[in-house]
């Protein structure tokens, strides 16, 4: 029987690449890791038909989607993620959501990951998400009044945090999409997490393979 190949095409930074890094690390699933550079339009588009990631590759074949990833490795041998999911949750990642996106992604750029490797890379990036987020610069030069809604929310999610093992008690989707937003909180300098929420951050990361960014942070 041939084996089968898997190569997980991402940029470091990516929170959906984050949560296609996840699966395989909780499941112990072997896999290559490429990156893509941030302007490498060629590369994604001869697999998927457009600029996305992350994409599976197994065996020649493509998937794009981070959730249909994730449910495609859960699925093979005994399924991981069976815990419950909760709305509470889905509330907490949709109020953070806004200031997140905005705090992280001229962050993002400064870091040394591989994705922004070359001069091209980092000005496509920004040139890209500035029309959507403002001014990097600006962001950069103050972002206290997202930093605080951010801390706010934390002190909340301590509260609903039921084990540094998962967040509902057994892992689900939830701590696909919770770990990934924490993930990219971890660029953002200034933010305080409260015991439960370190615990987690750092429970999920190692469990997961996937290793935060706050050395990186800004």
């Amino acid at each position: 029987m041939n084996q089968t190949t898997r190569i997980l095409h991402i940029y470091e930074h990516c929170p959906f690449c984050v949560k296609a890094l996840m699966i395989f690390g909780l499941k112990d699933i072997p896999f290559e890791r490429r990156v893509f550079l941030n302007d490498d339009e060629a590369g994604p588009i001869s697999m998927v038909g457009r600029k996305v990631v992350p994409i599976l590759e197994e065996n020649g074949r493509y998937m794009s989607e981070s959730m249909d990833i994730v449910s495609h490795i859960d699925g093979l041998g005994a399924p991981l993620l069976t815990g419950p999911v909760r709305p509470e949750i889905a509330d907490w990642l949709k109020a953070g959501s806004r200031a997140t996106y905005r705090l992280f992604l001229p962050r993002a750029v400064c870091t040394p990951l591989p994705e922004f490797a070359t001069t091209s890379a980092r000005a496509g990036f920004i040139r890209r998400k500035e029309e959507s987020t403002g001014a990097f610069w600006e962001i950069l030069a103050d972002g206290s009044k997202e930093i605080a809604e951010l801390n706010a929310l934390l002190e909340k999610l301590a509260s609903l945090i039921q084990s540094p093992e998962a967040v509902n008690g057994t892992l689900s989707t939830d701590d696909i999409h919770l770990f990934a937003q924490l993930h990219s909180m971890s660029l953002i300098k200034g933010l305080r997490y409260p015991l439960e929420v370190e615990a987690y951050r750092q429970v999920m990361s190692e469990k997961s393979g996937v290793d935060l960014l706050d050395l990186f942070s800004v």
